[in-house]
């Protein structure tokens, strides 16, 4: 993720109210391994930060002598005025012996705190600094491969809309959200021309950003009245690139007034909840097994400054001990869809299915890849255009 740092906005007073211990934990003065969260959401958000705060819990369980501390709403509008090398160094001061920031928003902040603390480790979430060059050497980079995540959630959906018109309620614009948007949408061009043989002009597929991960008031578009729009103008499937469930909530509202119409939402494994009769599935983070074997690494003396990108276990993608991305199916997955998408998900396994496979174009026109050329993971992860076949904004302004 290579988003611009944003200024970390909150009180220094506020801040030194944050409840920081896990209630779990034990408290007062211990000889445990120390490994602090800085979640860009509230830790149960049921999104992208619960989905982090959860594998900071699945450590604890299983690697002994470990303890978590974190804090939350680490965003712009929760805490105005204070920097990610504040909240590191209190973390420090708490005997944090590893800290993980989980949002491309830390970028520089994390650099800069890891520079300040060479005796402490650091895992930013979606970063590049490794592969730049920028990395200090107690800095790693570490992300999931949510591309198949996203190519699975819009081959449901190209499996299940009835108007061919599928809306992507997409964040801000970077490499990443390009990437995972247009993953989504090479999903859904598979299943409407390889499996339901469809023309591939009556496939419309929208992406609208709101600029941010989540709902600011006053200074991102508000995703529950992008949902809105969607639904009201004949998209009747919303997958949602947002760390927050509105694409789903407002799918289950329009269902409960008539509406045939359909949403996946993103991150976190529970977020289909209350409206499982319109959630067709939903991708998500599975950040344990990564968390694990970064914090071992630590604690054992073994670490590497090291950029790591972790795919699905093709054994089984829901295995919590093993993958790192997942696809929880949702109450309205249709019985023909479900088995469409175990052949889908077979074949990317399998790698007899890959979609980063040429002959692409982006948006303009020019090449991406060349007939038969298959991408490089620097060619995926620096994505500078959507692709040719969506439409919507495909650069930041």
């Amino acid at each position: 993720m290579f988003k611009k740092s944003i200024l970390f906005l909150c009180t220094v007073c506020l801040f030194f109210s944050v409840p920081f211990i896990n209630p779990t934990a034990a408290s007062g003065a211990d000889e445990s391994f120390v490994f602090g969260l800085l979640l860009v959401g509230p830790y149960n958000d049921h999104g992208y930060s619960q989905a982090h705060y959860e594998g900071g819990e699945y450590v604890q369980k299983k690697v002994s002598g470990t303890r978590m501390i974190y804090i939350d709403k680490v965003n712009p509008a929760d805490r105005p005025g204070v920097t990610i090398p504040q909240l590191v160094d209190d973390m420090v001061e708490k005997g944090a012996k590893l800290i993980i920031a989980n949002s491309d928003d830390m970028k520089d902040g994390i650099r800069e705190a890891a520079l300040m603390h060479p005796g402490i480790n650091f895992i930013h979430i979606s970063g590049d600094d490794v592969l730049t060059g920028k990395a200090p050497k107690n800095l790693a980079n570490l992300f999931a491969r949510m591309e198949y995540g996203k190519m699975m959630a819009g081959f449901a959906a190209a499996m299940t809309t009835k108007t061919g018109k599928i809306g992507y309620l997409g964040p801000l614009v970077n490499d990443e959200t390009r990437r995972l948007a247009s993953s989504c949408y090479l999903g859904a061009k598979y299943a409407w021309e390889k499996v339901l043989k469809k023309n591939p002009e009556d496939l419309k597929f929208q992406v609208t950003w709101i600029g941010f991960w989540f709902n600011i008031p006053g200074v991102t578009a508000d995703p529950t009245q992008v949902a809105q729009n969607f639904f009201n103008t004949g998209y009747d499937v919303v997958v949602s690139g947002i760390d927050t469930t509105e694409a789903v909530v407002v799918a289950g509202q329009k269902k409960q007034a008539g509406k045939k119409v359909w949403a996946i939402p993103y991150d976190y494994i529970g977020a289909c909840g209350s409206a499982s009769g319109v959630c067709l599935g939903v991708p998500y983070f599975n950040w344990g097994p990564g968390y694990t074997s970064l914090i071992k690494d630590c604690m054992s003396g073994n670490w590497k400054s090291e950029w790591i990108w972790l795919g699905p276990d093709w054994k089984d993608i829901n295995d919590p001990d093993t993958s790192t991305v997942g696809f929880a199916r949702g109450g309205a997955l249709s019985s023909s869809t479900g088995k469409a998408l175990t052949a889908f998900t077979r074949d990317l396994g399998t790698g007899k299915v890959n979609l980063f496979k040429g002959p692409l174009s982006y948006q303009d026109g020019s090449t991406y890849l060349k007939t038969g050329q298959v991408a490089t993971d620097e060619q995926i992860w620096y994505m500078k255009q959507l692709l040719k076949g969506m439409t919507g904004q495909g650069s930041a302004k």
